[in-house]
């Protein structure tokens, strides 16, 4: 048997021609990639050695995926710590990875990034019932993973502050 061809799949180079497709599309995890090659039928040792040149080459690589992940999706998305560690973990991502690139995020952002989605999002919310209103808002937050603790101070600041400014 070819040494570049599985049993049941395909060559380490028709592999390598998967992941390199997948990742012109964004960074991914080493599991994503092991994932995606396996369900086309790459047996796991052709996959095993592709992951491990292309990771041997910096193309794969968890720790950078994790940051670049966590920055992109706090940023763009408002993600707060508790979804983007859910995420990475989903992804494949070490412990170890994802704590170093949920190290970037501080309190302080996180709290910033929450203001501004709470800001954003009272356009759209009637402001009549308070209490309605706070539940929407703070549950807007937690199912974007910030703590409960933070959605809650963070609605109440923006609540009272849209109260003084309307009344």
């Amino acid at each position: 048997m070819n040494k570049s061809t599985g049993e049941g799949g395909g060559t380490e180079a028709q592999a390598k021609d998967v992941c390199l497709r997948l990742l012109t599309d964004r960074a991914r995890s080493r599991a994503e990639l092991a994932e995606r090659l396996e369900k086309k039928g790459f047996t796991e040792d052709v996959a095993h050695r592709v992951l491990d040149r292309l990771t041997e080459v910096g193309l794969v690589d968890d720790a950078d995926f994790a940051e670049q992940w966590v920055h992109s999706r706090h940023t763009y998305s408002g993600r707060g710590k508790r979804a983007l560690a859910l995420e990475l973990r989903k992804k494949g991502v070490d412990q170890e990875d994802a704590a170093r690139a949920l190290d970037q995020i501080s309190v302080e952002d996180e709290r910033e990034k929450a203001t501004e989605l709470v800001a954003r999002k009272m356009r759209s919310v009637p402001l009549d019932d308070r209490e309605r209103a706070m539940r929407r808002l703070v549950g807007m937050l937690a199912r974007r993973g910030f703590p409960p603790g933070l959605a809650f101070e963070v609605v109440k600041e923006q609540l009272a502050r849209a109260g003084a400014e309307d009344f």
